[in-house]
């Protein structure tokens, strides 16, 4: 059984920064891809940044690109988000998702990941 905990939300004016975490626990994660989503009030949620375990390629929604960077370490089973460069538009909640064995096609698709922790809020303030 999958378990994943995010930590790390918080407020911050614009501009300035936040590392989000999301620790797994359960089994082994080498198939996994590792995703971050976000919901804002009245908005579907939406992709932000996936990672591959196996062989650490990433990937970022268009509007991320650039400002934020996911990372992976193995040992502590952990995936980061760093964000930089904070929007208020990138205020939300912050979802952990992960999926065995996803296809690149599908890592933008939050309904291809079973697993999902709880989520952290992030408010950004102009």
């Amino acid at each position: 059984q999958v378990q994943l905990v995010e930590s790390g939300g918080g407020l911050v004016q614009a501009g300035g920064s936040l590392r989000l975490s999301c620790a797994a626990s359960g089994r082994t994660f080498s198939s996994y891809v590792m995703g971050w989503f976000r919901q804002a009030p009245g908005k579907e949620r939406e992709f932000v940044a996936a990672i591959r375990w196996s062989d650490g390629n990433t990937y970022y929604a268009e509007s991320v690109k650039g400002r934020f960077t996911i990372s992976r370490d193995n040992a502590k089973k952990t995936v980061y988000l760093q964000m930089n460069s904070l929007k208020p538009e990138d205020t939300g909640v912050y979802y952990c998702a992960a999926s065995p064995n996803l296809g690149t096609s599908f890592v933008q698709s939050s309904n291809r990941y079973d697993r999902w922790g709880q989520g952290t809020q992030v408010t950004v303030s102009s």
